[in-house]
């Protein structure tokens, strides 16, 4: 299981907006090929700072299934309006957990 984690800055007065338009984007997510579910997380220090935490089977599930598919320019349609800036990408493996 891979874990993407995307820093992503809104413009300002968009927050709310842009909370909506990731929801709107969950039906995108959930036709993507090894995909397991995704949290986003908005910064209390930063409030136009969020975090997309998404699940993946594979590396390439995101970075050549998804982001070659019509999924993605769905996801990028509804929430690029509201970027500030490119969100920052990168990919983890779980290496210690609590549970």
């Amino acid at each position: 299981m891979i874990t993407e984690i995307a820093q992503i800055d809104v413009k300002p007065g968009t927050e709310k907006d842009f909370e909506v338009a990731v929801g709107k984007a969950r039906a995108a997510f959930g036709r993507a090929k090894g995909f397991h579910g995704f949290e986003l997380h908005r910064s209390i220090e930063k409030p136009q700072r969020y975090r997309l935490v998404v699940k993946w089977e594979t590396l390439e599930n995101h970075t050549v299934d998804f982001r070659g598919s019509e999924n993605f320019a769905e996801w990028r349609g509804l929430v690029g309006p509201f970027f500030a800036s490119p969100p920052e990408v990168e990919h983890t493996n779980t290496v210690v957990t609590s549970a």
